[in-house]
């Protein structure tokens, strides 16, 4: 009885203590300080992708006098979607719709309401959560810059993005990440096949299509004005990469770690891909076509880097480096579509190719993380092919439709004197090089 009563009265100290502790306490019990801390990293490498990285990519494929356009374009890109993510983009990607939650979320995170210097998502500050979610936000729209550089109006290439963000970016990724159809129908896309890169690449070269080619195109030849330039960002896009597919498991882990190890097989694989196709067609392999193919390499694998493995990933990056490359040379030369820096054939068909493939390179058999119970490698893949449809059939009307609302908005296109002067110059007075 005497053990009895002094558990007892150790039970009831222990509900007064409890009752007595902030809840602050729990939440602060409830993270991870080795997940945060690695998260916080991947935030800060997926930022560092579309400023420099991307940037500096873009402005050294694109001709001289429209360097500094691009440079613009991506920067101006991630301060204003900051601020749209901040006032509705969150809650519209990962808050709770009610009756329409399927397709999109609601409006009550609206300036991160809720999201408190103690609210915790998973085993991570939420606000961290939110940082990790918005550097993806950011590069998504920087990406689809590429299809229509060297002649879209600055305040057009706003509202277009900021609009673009809005109807097709954020509902495809509710639609995958935020607890919408294609995830409860068990799509797979760790990183972004659908949600990035589809998007990216099918906004990119409707874009193009709309506008109509550049100027000379493709009678005259338009080479990047410099590849030294294109080459620095290309390797921060790669070193980048590691944060965008391993900081997608959300915790420091071993999906982390199996998830930048495929990344980097497949961008070496897509690299050397790329690289034996152009010297097996040309002659001759080149530097631009090398780092061409590490970025098709990391974009095909990028949905199904949580899911593969190492085998897996090598099979994927040299797919992509061969179809990617033949999409390139296709589109431009066959259909004659100016999507100037080839954002559809390396993101839109690798991400296609990628979220198709994790269908396939997820069975444990193959090296991957496996199957969910009672799903068969052909029922996942019809679920992938869904999920790549679905999201080319969104992103290609939307896109349509807020092109020409913009263009009866300011006009899509700048002139044809200003086209010949350069953006630089006709859009913000400036030159990237004084002469």
């Amino acid at each position: 009885m005497k053990i009895e009563s002094k558990t007892f009265i150790r039970a009831i100290a222990a509900a007064v203590v409890l009752m007595g502790t902030p809840l602050a306490a729990f939440a602060e019990s409830a993270v991870d300080s080795g997940d945060t801390a690695w998260i916080l990293t991947a935030t800060a490498l997926v930022l560092f992708m579309t400023i420099p990285g991307l940037s500096l990519f873009y402005a050294g494929l694109v001709r001289s006098k429209n360097a500094l356009s691009v440079l613009m374009q991506c920067f101006s890109i991630t301060c204003m979607v900051s601020i749209l993510w901040l006032i509705y983009g969150y809650s519209l990607a990962f808050g709770d719709g009610g009756g329409v939650n399927d397709v999109i979320g609601g409006l009550g995170g609206a300036f991160l309401s809720g999201v408190g210097r103690d609210a915790v998502s998973g085993s991570i500050p939420e606000t961290v959560f939110v940082m990790f979610q918005l550097t993806f936000a950011i590069i998504t729209p920087a990406l689809v810059v590429g299809g229509f550089a060297e002649r879209m109006r600055f305040s057009a290439m706003l509202i277009f993005s900021a609009l673009w963000l809005t109807l097709v970016y954020l509902p495809v990724c509710h639609w995958v990440w935020g607890g919408g159809w294609l995830g409860q129908l068990g799509l797979l896309d760790f990183a972004g096949g659908t949600v990035v890169h589809i998007t990216a690449g099918v906004g990119a070269i409707v874009a193009a299509m709309v506008m109509g080619n550049r100027r000379g195109f493709p009678t005259t030849a338009m080479p990047p004005h410099n590849l030294s330039l294109s080459v620095a960002g290309a390797g921060m896009l790669w070193v980048g990469w590691f944060g965008f597919n391993a900081g997608s498991a959300v915790a420091a882990g071993s999906d982390a770690g199996m998830a930048m190890l495929v990344t980097h097989v497949s961008a070496a694989a897509g690299s050397l891909a790329w690289m034996f196709m152009e010297w097996w067609r040309y002659g001759k392999p080149s530097v631009l076509g090398i780092v061409t193919g590490m970025v098709a390499g990391l974009g095909t694998i990028t949905p199904a880097s949580g899911f593969v493995g190492p085998m897996g990933a090598l099979v994927i990056g040299l797919t992509a480096g061969v179809v990617c490359f033949l999409a390139t040379n296709y589109i431009k030369r066959a259909l004659k579509i100016d999507d100037s820096l080839d954002v559809f054939p390396v993101h839109g068909v690798g991400g296609a190719l990628g979220t198709t493939l994790a269908g396939v390179f997820v069975a444990s058999q193959l090296g991957g993380a496996g199957l969910a119970e009672g799903v068969s490698m052909g029922g996942q893949v019809f679920t992938q092919l869904i999920g790549v449809a679905a999201t080319v059939a969104w992103t290609a009307i939307v896109t349509f439709v807020i092109l020409k609302v913009v263009d009866a908005i300011v006009g899509l296109r700048v002139s044809e004197e200003e086209e010949t002067d350069g953006l630089d110059l006709s859009q913000h007075e400036e030159r990237a090089y004084n002469t």
